[in-house]
């Protein structure tokens, strides 16, 4: 392969709220963590083992304000990204952290939209993109079409 590839995709559990800080000229950026479970059985012991990984997700501008309004801490989302390691200090003391930054988003499940039952089963999954291609993140709506055979 000539090329390189930077790319994860991860389905879980919101761990905390969105977290946004704005800026000027408009930009906001959120943070905010996902959990993703590993089951298996112990094969001498019989005992069944659930490793949590957690993950340092951002997303910004429109994604961002959009994950801060429908998304909660418990609701279930599908996440495409690339992996970004940063530095910063700590009073003094330099830390490291791993974030994934947010290319495409799907959310799973969520809690806070009240007209969730009301649509369409295919539409209970809004999917939000942070693709410059992608203008609206809203649904389609469906108009009903009379001169269909069945």
């Amino acid at each position: 392969m000539a090329g390189t590839i930077n790319k994860v995709i991860l389905i879980g559990h919101l761990g905390d709220e969105v977290k946004m800080h704005y800026f000027e000229g408009g930009n906001s950026i959120g943070r905010f963590p996902i959990a993703t479970n590993e089951t298996y059985t112990n094969r001498q012991t019989g005992e069944k083992i659930t490793n949590t990984e957690w993950h340092n997700i951002v997303v910004r501008n429109k994604l961002a304000e959009i994950c801060e309004k429908y998304l909660t801490k418990g609701d279930k989302v599908y996440v495409e990204g690339r992996l970004k390691n940063r530095q910063y200090e700590v009073d003094g003391q330099k830390r490291y952290t791993t974030e994934i930054q947010v290319q495409d988003m799907t959310f799973l499940s969520t809690k806070k939209d009240p007209n969730n039952s009301a649509m369409p089963p295919q539409m209970n999954q809004p999917q939000v993109s942070n693709n410059p291609s992608v203008h609206d993140s809203t649904p389609p709506s469906y108009e009903e079409e009379d001169d269909l055979p069945f």
